[in-house]
């Protein structure tokens, strides 16, 4: 016997994913470590190389990195976890960690929404530095948010939207990017994220590793954007992040009451929740904005009555002088009677006589 009645079909929520324990990158002596080619006579521990040796452009000098994080697989939890440490693994990043889950560092990528203990510091703990290295490269500077990579070496193999297009592929796996851009015949891109956190931990992620053409890419610090269209957008958005922070810090009773007396000030009219109610395009309702407005001007100014004055002195003035007379006459002594006369037998003659 067939029946009509329709079939209910429940769908069952997807469990949140949970983090596993953090796995090994490498095991020990896995990595095998390469000294750097003596090329001078001076090694400068601030550039990491030998002085007057190689350059940031001679591939003969660069090796590719032999290891390369894998977020998917690498990602888990560590001690950092149940330490309260904020701060990623440099060596994480670099997909050379030995010690997994018994790491005191994070082995996740940072999260853009936790701001760091120390903003003097990167994600890895790193002291950051007051100028920019000459080859902008190392930790960065405490004194400008730098979230674009200047990415170099790239070997082009077609036209500039498909190169655009491989390096947001690579790019995007340590974080949410704002912008790319290519420079076409010139093997060189500019991506910019939206956190600096992940621009900082792609730095490292991406050094001296390759895109798809097996190439060895120079990843350093972009200098500041020259365009003036960014300087503003990027002004605008520090502006905003700033207020955003000091709301976060603030009272919301306090915030809301400075919204309801902004909104008394400027005759707006606010809804149950507190928001600003916006106009009509209604010409009429417009027109009815005004004249409340202008209402609630004239009222306030019939209720001050302002004082008129008088003569050369406001009624102010006037008024404080009759409480000072009025002092002085309570406080004055009694006064002597008055002698009549001249009065001159009382000063003594210049004669001897």
């Amino acid at each position: 016997m067939d029946t009509d009645e329709p079939t209910q079909v429940v769908m069952s929520a997807k469990p949140t994913r949970k983090l596993k324990p953090a796995r090994k990158q490498v095991k020990a002596g896995d990595v095998e470590k390469k000294e750097t080619v003596q090329t001078g006579k001076e090694y400068n521990i601030w550039y990491n190389k030998w002085a007057g040796g190689d350059r940031e452009d001679n591939y003969s000098n660069k090796v590719k990195s032999q290891t390369k994080c894998n977020i998917k697989k690498d990602s888990g939890l560590t001690r950092a976890n149940q330490t309260g440490v904020k701060y990623c693994c440099l060596f994480f990043a670099r997909g050379c960690c030995p010690y997994g889950w018994e790491c005191n560092f994070l082995h996740v990528l940072p999260d853009p929404n936790n701001a760091l203990p120390d903003s003097s510091k990167d994600c890895f703990a790193r002291d950051k530095f007051a100028d920019y290295r000459d080859d902008m490269g190392g930790v960065g500077s405490f004194n400008r948010q730098n979230r674009t990579l200047y990415v170099g070496r790239i070997k082009e193999t077609g036209p500039g939207p498909e190169t655009e297009e491989i390096v947001n592929r690579h790019f995007k796996e340590w974080g949410e990017i704002e912008r790319t851009r290519v420079l076409q015949y010139r093997s060189v891109a500019f991506v910019t994220y939206v956190s600096e956190f992940s621009a900082q931990f792609a730095k490292e992620a991406m050094a001296c590793q390759s895109l798809d053409n097996d190439e060895i890419l120079n990843v350093r610090w972009a200098t500041e954007d020259p365009n003036p269209v960014q300087k503003v957008a990027e002004k605008r958005r520090l502006e905003e992040q700033g207020q955003e922070a000091i709301k976060a810090r603030m009272d919301p009773r306090i915030v809301e009451a400075m919204r309801a007396v902004r909104a008394l000030e400027d005759g707006d009219v606010l809804d149950d929740e507190g928001q600003v109610l916006d106009a009509e395009d209604d010409d009429s309702e417009a027109i009815d904005s005004r004249d409340l407005k202008r209402r609630r001007v004239e009222q306030a100014s019939v209720n001050e009555q302002p004082f008129k004055p008088i003569g050369l002195l406001s009624a102010d003035t006037i008024e404080g002088l009759k409480y000072f007379a009025e002092i002085r006459n309570r406080n004055q002594p009694l006064a002597l009677p008055v002698k009549t006369g001249l009065g001159l037998a009382d000063y003594g003659s210049d004669g001897d006589d």
